[in-house]
């Protein structure tokens, strides 16, 4: 290049910077162009022409930094697309916003009135994610993109979902069309006009509910995280709202409404590069609004039995569809055998539960104890219900229903306790029932520690047995995978294969999680469901050792062993391919109370069995004597017919000969499932395995975890528990 063009090009750089570099600002002489944007000052969000997926259109955007997926929190033109790439963005002689294309046809503006002339407004990109518009000579804020939300909330106080009550102001979120489109989509969290404490996700323009927090203090169930969030809610004279915000401002985290109908709670992981899912709804067939109709609770579907349950006082208003799992209609009244009114009549608690939507706005008294709410409930014959709780930290509130209660669900752990109103006969047959429940209490402790004892015995006699039958077979083979070459059942996966199946590792196909990485569900082309384990970058695992525990659990065959089907190994990603077990985990089912009552003891036996005999094999019958050392119930996967597979052979030891025993100093594995030995000197063989099995069987069995405390022994396990049952039962033997 002559000097004379090298000059010309340095002139034009010069005059050209000032608009092309990053600024947090755009001034009124300013303008930005497709690739132009505004970052804001700790370089958190950019501002910015987009166009999404395989779109060809063009829209104006705010977008993470330091996301390495380009993730857009706020769209300015959604409606109204950039045909090409020609948009520019500026503000006009009335100080406002305004975007236009190539042709200079308005697409989109702030539309505010602004005193003063064009001079006097200027645009910041915040590093909260705000786009503001404020006057230069005071910096009062005219307009800004937290009050117009598209379809992401994020966790600053500033940013809010609800209404200004002064000025009318909704802020709600609104799905985009699809991932190519953020045009307003189908879906809407919104709050509900009718109950000023609680928040809808809607579908489509009727408005039909999909699902609804319930009233604040909220209960909602979510995974944790590294760190905690505060909710703050805001009821007062100038508006109803609720924003959050993190403890560390480190975690990138957001609440989104998807394109395909779900409310998400995601946080960015930086090691994994991929949005994660913390909690999503509606995700359960009980999280669907008005799933068993009105005066119903709806509970977690177990196996046969129906999800739906009528309230204390009420019947199924269509028996038929009831029968057929319909649960649509609802309940209705019992026919009434006193009036509900000075007769008698009381309340029955039902116990965890989300609180209830009505037609009829509840009431709510922050000003009642709990003795003046129920009989301020009782001296109403329209009351059906009420329930008091601690109201923002600030005492006690009374709430009360009049008419129909809808949308209440059983949680597991959480919730809050409602007290429904029923006549004097059912409120005689409810305490009946308690009475007699509270008096079987006893005896049912006394033969169920007696059933686990019996059961453990026979359970260890069993595998007793199938060892020493099995020995006749022959002694193991002590070499450690031979030649070491690939399994001939082994298919080795490529990484775009495993995008494919599990929609690139979409948060709604997330299995679970542990400190290996993160396990999914997937889908080959040909329908053939598997789950996929995706190591985290800091399971310190290489990519030799990842082999070699791929080639070892290929080599290991058995009907109570998950099957392995194949591995990806792909730059830094490694990737084990299983089959996909359907009942998800062992204890996903005994240490729930309604899940653990569809396995009979019969069942039960034939899990513990299938156990014993996986076990069996890994010590004996194998070609590598396998210490897994880390059974538990967690670790036993469940197939369609509840057939047991013993998973995860990630700490697995090989033992080589006639080896018997080891000693590490490195303790892997599950406390409460460790025999002594093992936990406190390192020393493990497969009496470790058998400890581990005993305590599983136990925990089978009373359908309790061995890490739970008991009320007369505070300190005690379940193992001694079970231990001092056991010594009480032969005192009293030999007393008698």
């Amino acid at each position: 290049m002559d000097a004379e063009k090298m000059f010309s090009s340095l002139i034009l750089l010069i005059l050209f910077f000032p608009f092309c570099t990053s600024t947090d600002t755009l001034k009124p002489n300013q303008s930005i162009k497709n690739g132009q944007s505004l970052m804001s000052k700790e370089k958190n969000f950019a501002l910015g022409f987009f166009n999404p997926g395989n779109s060809s259109h063009w829209y104006l955007g705010i977008w993470y930094v330091k996301v390495t997926v380009q993730t857009v929190v706020w769209v300015a033109n959604r409606n109204n697309p950039i045909n090409g790439s020609s948009g520019v963005l500026s503000i006009n002689q009335f100080g406002n916003l305004v975007l236009r294309d190539g042709y200079n046809r308005l697409l989109w503006t702030t539309n505010v009135s602004v005193q003063g002339t064009s001079t006097s407004t200027v645009a910041q990109l915040q590093d909260s994610g705000n786009l503001v518009l404020v006057r230069d000579n005071d910096k009062n804020v005219l307009w800004q993109s937290f009050d117009n939300h598209t379809d992401t909330l994020l966790p600053v106080k500033d940013m809010k979902v609800g209404m200004n009550r002064r000025t009318g102001m909704n802020w709600f979120l609104t799905s985009w069309k699809s991932e190519d489109d953020p045009g307003d989509g189908d879906y809407i969290y919104k709050l509900n006009p009718a109950d000023s404490r609680q928040f809808f996700l809607y579908k489509g323009s009727t408005s039909t509910p999909l699902w609804r927090t319930g009233p604040w203090p909220w209960v909602i169930a979510t995974e944790k995280t590294a760190s905690d969030y505060e909710a703050n809610f805001v009821s007062n004279q100038e508006e109803v709202s609720y924003s959050y915000f993190l403890d560390d401002p480190s975690v990138i985290t957001r609440l989104v409404v998807h394109n395909s109908g779900l409310l998400q709670q995601l946080f960015w992981d930086d090691s994994d590069r991929q949005w994660k899912e913390l909690w999503s709804a509606p995700k359960y067939r009980c999280d669907k609004y008005g799933q068993c109709g009105a005066n119903s609770i709806c509970s977690p579907d177990n196996m046969n039995r129906f999800e739906c349950t009528c309230l204390p006082g009420y019947e199924p208003k269509s028996p038929r569809d009831w029968s057929l799992r319909n649960g649509s209609e609802g309940c209705a009244r019992k026919q009434l055998v006193l009036s509900m009114c000075g007769n008698g009549e009381g309340f029955v608690n039902v116990g965890r539960v989300k609180i209830p939507d009505s037609p009829n706005p509840s009431q709510l008294d922050t000003s009642m104890s709990d003795e003046e709410c129920e009989k301020g409930c009782l001296r109403n014959c329209s009351c059906t219900a009420f329930l008091s709780l601690n109201i923002d930290r600030k005492g006690i509130g009374c709430w009360t229903w009049y008419g129909e209660l809808v949308d209440i669900a059983a949680y597991t752990s959480e919730g809050f306790d409602l007290k429904v109103r029923v006549d004097a006969s059912e409120l005689a047959k409810n305490t009946k029932k308690s009475k007699a429940s509270l008096g079987k209490k006893g005896e049912r402790a006394i033969a169920i520690s007696s059933a686990a004892v019996a059961l453990v015995l026979l359970s260890l006699l069993a595998y007793m047995w199938l060892m020493k039958k099995r020995k006749a077979k022959g002694s193991l083979e002590a070499n450690e995978l031979g030649d070491g070459s690939r399994h001939p059942d082994l298919l080795l996966f490529d990484l775009r294969c495993m995008v494919e199946a599990t929609d690139n590792f979409s948060p709604t196909n997330k299995l679970g999680q542990g400190g290996f990485g993160s396990v999914f569900k997937g889908q080959f082309s040909n329908g053939q469901q598997i789950a996929v384990k995706r190591l985290s970058k800091s399971s310190g695992q290489g990519t030799e050792e990842f082999k070699n525990e791929v080639m070892l659990i290929a080599k290991l065959q058995h009907r109570n062993l998950v099957k392995i089907l194949g591995c990806c190994i792909e730059g830094e990603e490694k990737m084990l391919i299983y089959e996909y077990m359907s009942n998800k985990s062992l204890d996903f089912f005994v240490f729930d109370d309604r899940r653990s009552s569809s396995l009979n003891w019969s069942k039960r036996f034939e899990i513990i069995i299938g156990i014993a005999s996986g076990i069996l094999y890994l010590h004996q019958d194998s070609r590598l004597r396998i210490i897994h050392r880390d059974l538990k119930t967690s670790n036993v996967l469940l197939d369609a017919e509840m057939n047991p597979k013993i998973s995860d052979f990630g700490v697995a030891c090989i033992f080589k000969g006639d080896q018997i025993q080891d000693k590490t100093s490195r303790v892997v594995g599950t406390y409460g499932y460790m025999p002594p030995e093992y936990a406190v000197f390192g020393r493990f063989s497969t009496k470790s395995d058998v400890f581990s099995f005993g305590v599983i069987v136990l925990e089978i069995v009373a359908s309790t975890k061995n890490s739970s405390s008991y009320r007369e022994h505070p300190s005690q396990t379940l193992i001694g528990h079970v231990s001092n049952r056991k010594q009480q039962s032969s005192a009293f033997a030999c007393f008698s």
